[in-house]
Order: C-alpha cells, then sequence, then structure tokens
C-alpha cells in the first residue's frame, strides 16, 4: 500500500478526528472524475478556448445545482444531467462559441465518460482490502454514475452508488450528506468523505463527517472559519487517514440509491 505524507491533520478540538473511520465516501465530479477533461475534446471544436469553456460549463453546472435547490420549490428541480447541458449551452452562449447539435452531442457524452484520476483503482482497492465500506456520495444522477464507474473500470470497487436525485436537492444541502448515513447504518462521525471541491468539503464537515479536502490544483481553502478535517493533494493520502477500520463493515454489495 503507497502512503504519501501530504495529508494535514487539524486540531481534534475543530473536527471529529479521533473517531475510527468504518466507510470512505467519496465526490464523484471532480474528485474520482476529471469534470476539466472534456477541454480536449472542446479544444478541437473551438481551438483556444476549450480550457475557457470547462472552466464555465463547470461553474455553471454547480451554479444550476445551487439554484434549483435554493428555490425551495421541486418543480424547479432538474436532473444533474440536464443541469449539465444547460451549462454547456450557457458556456457556449457566454464565450460566442458555435454549439451545433452534433457538438452538443458528443460534448455531453464526453462528460458521461469523463477521465478517471490514476490513482483511483489503487485507492479503492486498498481500503477494500482492509474491509473498508466504499462509495460514491453525488449529485450526478444515477445512469450518470453507474456510466461513470463502469466506463473508468471501478465495478465492484464501491458498496454504494448514492445518488442526490431521490430527494431532488443538490450538496451541499443537509439532506443531501444525509443520505451517507441512510445508505451505510452509519454516523456520519464514523464516516470520511473526500472531495476535491472545497466547497463540498466544507458542507461536509458542517454536517458531521470527518474529510479530506483533495488540493488538486494548490488552492485555498474556502474563507468562512472552517477547516477541513485533513488535507491531501491526491486520492492517495486517503490512505494515511488515522483510524481506519473495517470491523463496521455492512453485508451486501453495490447500491444505487
Amino acid at each position: 500500500m503507497h502512503k504519501t505524507t501530504h495529508c494535514r491533520t487539524v486540531s481534534p478540538a475543530s473536527a471529529p478526528s479521533l473517531s475510527p473511520v468504518h466507510a470512505v465516501l467519496f465526490d464523484a465530479y471532480g474528485t474520482l472524475f476529471d469534470v476539466y477533461s472534456v477541454g480536449l475534446l472542446a479544444e478541437q471544436f473551438f481551438p483556444g478556448n476549450g480550457v475557457a469553456l470547462s472552466v464555465l460549463w463547470r461553474d455553471k453546472q454547480v451554479e444550476y445545482s445551487r439554484l434549483v435547490t435554493a428555490s425551495l420549490d421541486e418543480r424547479h428541480y432538474r436532473p444533474f444531467w440536464q443541469l449539465t447541458q444547460a451549462g454547456l449551452r450557457y458556456a457556449c452562449q457566454r464565450l460566442g462559441l458555435d454549439l451545433t447539435p452534433a457538438r452538443e452531442d458528443q460534448l455531453m457524452n464526453q462528460y458521461r465518460h469523463l477521465s478517471a484520476f490514476p490513482e483511483n483503482r489503487e485507492v479503492l482497492q486498498a481500503l477494500k482490502r482492509q474491509g473498508i465500506v466504499t462509495g460514491i456520495l453525488s449529485n450526478g444522477d444515477p445512469s450518470m454514475l453507474e456510466v461513470a464507474v463502469k466506463s473508468a473500470g471501478l465495478d465492484g470497487l464501491l458498496d454504494h452508488l448514492i445518488s442526490v436525485d431521490r430527494i431532488r436537492k443538490y450538496k451541499t444541502h443537509p439532506e443531501a450528506y444525509a443520505l451517507g448515513e441512510q445508505a451505510t447504518g452509519l454516523k456520519a462521525g464514523q464516516m470520511a468523505f473526500v472531495s476535491c471541491n472545497s466547497w463540498d468539503a466544507l458542507g461536509a464537515t458542517w454536517y458531521g463527517y470527518r474529510t479530506v479536502w483533495v488540493n488538486r490544483y494548490q488552492l485555498p481553502f474556502e474563507a468562512l472559519g472552517t477547516a477541513p478535517t485533513h488535507t491531501g493533494s491526491s486520492l492517495r493520502d486517503v490512505l494515511a487517514l488515522p483510524g481506519l477500520t473495517g470491523a463496521a463493515q455492512q453485508p451486501g454489495g453495490s447500491t444505487t440509491t
């Protein structure tokens, strides 16, 4: 098992860092799957604009998820796939790019099969060998998650694929993070939640998870007075978490909720 030394532990007074970790839940988009990998195809369609498009597309996708959740009206809810499509259309219009139906179809299909980060399989296999419950807790639709996991070759390494679609509220709504407790039968403080998105790591920390912020791009954390429990630079830092134990693993195979 490969462990790195990048994992920084904050004071136990600011997070539940002394409790054993029986399960590890991962965010999907940006954490297991590279949302900016669509920029390669975008660059082919729109030379000189691939990076800008991938960044604005992602920003609008997340913004739309917050807008529909903050409306407190389920009539405004849209599945994540539709928000992703809406974000693409807005980004292209904003950047003055000609998004033909054929280009839209290809870019959306590329998003369905995002590139996976190279250490994913190694880390998930190591957790499974230790008997740790593993899962995804994501804004993604169930079908999006199933395709992404299969495309990345991660079948059989995740006990739970948890989508917020069932409650029609996106992260960072507390009910979204509560889905992890419902799926595993564990309390938030008994689990680690891993995200590359600082806003997601913050929301999960507020909820009560032991959090790992994977700071792949060397960015500052959210300046709202709460730090993640741990900070690392890749998923491998999850393996350095103190207190990992598989003793509380629940029976059953992979499920989508």
